[in-house]
């Protein structure tokens, strides 16, 4: 009784391992159970899919950030005050917005890469199902769903401003957001715009140079340069998509950030927003063609530009909206 005895036995081909028993006494057991136990204890390196699958649960459920810590300190602000700016207000948001970029250009360039990938999908769809005619409309209609897209890149620069440092991954925060509902659906509206405005872009086509697709590429280019229905193609298009934008800054410039940064409702936002472009009509149009401008060329390589000029404006439409609207 005084010790354990020790063993030895056939378990198939497997050696045997060396352990203790609760008195001290050393035992031989399988080695298939000394390996499973030590496959327990291994540490699980997760994949990058696993990592980000884990961070997105973190988040628990969308919306649950409580007023109080989503927002601090701006329950005590007013109702929003607009400022009158000038061209040098954009000046300094591009700046600003060039300067967030920098911090963390390369987490945030590849946070944007699936805008590209959209792009050429989209792209590649148009080309080969016959709808050649609204390529064009699809890279210059990004601009009416760009302030939508951008929504992450407000939150990084609004966590970086409020808290001193942010990451790529501070844009997923803004599911937390208890405004998440409320960007949603301007965001709903925003898409709904897009789609109308390609079906608007097809009816234009189908007046003017259609209705039948185009032969091939290189005679869809002639068509529209070379003969009077070209021009009128081109002319309808600018005009009617320049209503779509107007549209579309006048009801978002400002009321995207102004969501993430008070607790207002999306009534109070596009007021505000809207008052925002009567009161500076001019600075707040030229911005409207710097993204529109920033945007298209953006797109024109294989939309690859837009992983770059995308952070770069989102970031900058935020520090704009701290220009327009006073933090009281």
């Amino acid at each position: 009784m005084g010790f354990c005895s020790t063993y030895i036995s056939g378990w198939g081909r497997g050696t045997t391992a060396l352990r203790k028993d609760c008195r001290g006494s050393k035992q031989l057991v399988p080695s298939h159970k000394a390996k499973r136990k030590k496959k327990e204890n291994a540490v699980h390196i997760r994949t990058p899919w696993e990592w980000l699958f884990g961070q997105t649960t973190a988040l628990n459920v969308v919306g649950s950030a409580p007023e109080a810590q989503y927002w601090q300190a701006a329950k005590t602000l007013g109702a929003p005050t607009v400022r009158k700016i000038s061209p040098a207000d954009l000046n300094i948001a591009l700046r600003q917005g060039l300067q967030d970029f920098a911090v963390a250009r390369t987490d945030v360039a590849a946070l944007c890469l699936i805008y590209p990938v959209i792009g050429v999908v989209l792209a590649i769809v148009t080309a080969r199902g016959g709808l050649l005619p609204l390529l064009f409309p699809i890279a210059s209609g990004f601009t009416l769903v760009g302030p939508f897209a951008a929504i992450g890149l407000y939150e990084i620069s609004r966590r970086r401003e409020a808290y001193g440092n942010a990451n790529w991954f501070s844009a997923f925060s803004v599911i937390r957001s208890p405004a998440i509902g409320r960007i949603a659906l301007l965001g709903a509206v925003l898409i709904a715009l897009f789609v109308l405005w390609l079906a608007v872009a097809m009816a234009i086509y189908d007046t003017t140079l259609g209705p039948l697709p185009p032969a091939s590429v290189g005679a869809f280019i002639t068509a529209l340069f070379t003969t009077p229905s070209g021009w009128a193609m081109i002319g309808l298009g600018f005009a009617v998509g320049a209503v779509f934008a107007v549209i579309v800054l006048a009801i978002s410039v400002v009321t995207f950030p102004l969501l993430l940064d008070r607790p207002v409702s999306l009534q109070t936002a596009i007021v505000t927003s809207v008052y925002a472009l009567r009161r500076n009509p001019v600075t707040l149009l030229l911005w409207g063609v710097i993204v529109a401008a920033g945007l298209v060329l953006g797109s024109l390589p294989c939309f690859l530009g837009l992983i770059v000029v995308l952070p770069i404006l989102g970031h900058a439409t935020w520090h704009l909206y701290r220009r327009v609207v006073r933090r009281n």
